[in-house]
């Protein structure tokens, strides 16, 4: 017997820009498919919303790989829905049961302004890259790999922190809305290498100072960060961040 898909009953947060007041708005898919990604559910709504004449609902995507961090959505209370280690466009719709009601919801946090219904402006991760995430120094000819002497616990921490896609599910997750993993990560993954500690110390507190000017909160330890993050990028970082940060300032030559 063919199986008629899901029945959903969805709450969703719309919104028209930055400044409207935004409200939670009720609806109903039908004929959703176990298999879809949470991302092709909405794409169904939108569908059927404009066969109606109605406004779609906005939400950021991409790559819908995993990859690229855009697919920010608060899902039932938690970032990127309940599966662990899991991006929203990599959420499927078997997670929910027939009849369910999902709540939807951007990431809301001062420094992630709301563009409209789900999609919210995160270049303020831009800015903090922007701000000392980079090696300037003239590197050369380019090697293999393997010539560079890095040390293979070094190399794989540093490479696990360079894993961090930016999505925001930090920020979104920390009752204190504080980006301290994301800038951890990033200092993270030039600070262990020797590429990047050229420039370190200067690096970590332009970092930390843009991460301030754009209204990010402070760690609040409880390590929902951790927790939500669809990449496990870990506390250790932001140790890291802390200790990079202290040895930069007492090393500086302002003092």
């Amino acid at each position: 017997m063919e199986h008629k898909g899901l029945s959903l009953n969805l709450k969703i947060w719309r919104q028209k820009n930055n400044k409207d007041k935004g409200k939670m708005v009720d609806y109903k898919v039908t004929g959703i498919s176990p298999d879809m990604s949470f991302l092709e559910m909405l794409d169904i709504l939108n569908e059927q919303l404009i066969k109606k004449g109605d406004e779609p609902v906005a939400f950021d995507h991409d790559c819908r790989e995993g990859i690229c961090g855009m697919c920010s959505l608060y899902i039932n209370g938690r970032p990127h829905g309940t599966w662990e280690g899991t991006t929203t466009c990599q959420l499927h719709m078997r997670a929910f049961k027939d009849g369910e009601t999902i709540y939807i919801e951007p990431w809301r946090a001062k420094a992630f302004p709301v563009v409209k219904d789900l999609a919210v402006d995160r270049s303020a991760f831009d800015r903090i890259i922007q701000a000392g995430g980079y090696v300037s120094i003239n590197t050369g000819v380019t090697v293999d790999a393997n010539e560079i002497p890095i040390g293979k616990a070094v190399a794989d921490k540093a490479f696990d922190a360079a894993t961090c896609i930016g999505c925001g599910a930090c920020v979104a997750a920390c009752k204190n809305a504080s980006a301290m993993l994301f800038v951890s990560a990033k200092v993270s993954q030039l600070a262990l290498l020797p590429q990047g500690k050229e420039e370190r110390k200067m690096r970590v507190e332009r970092m930390v100072a843009q991460m301030d000017e754009e209204g990010f909160g402070a760690c609040t330890n409880t390590g929902a960060c951790e927790a939500e993050c669809p990449k496990g990028i870990s506390l250790e970082n932001i140790a890291r961040l802390n200790r990079e940060y202290y040895v930069a300032k007492v090393t500086s030559d302002n003092l």
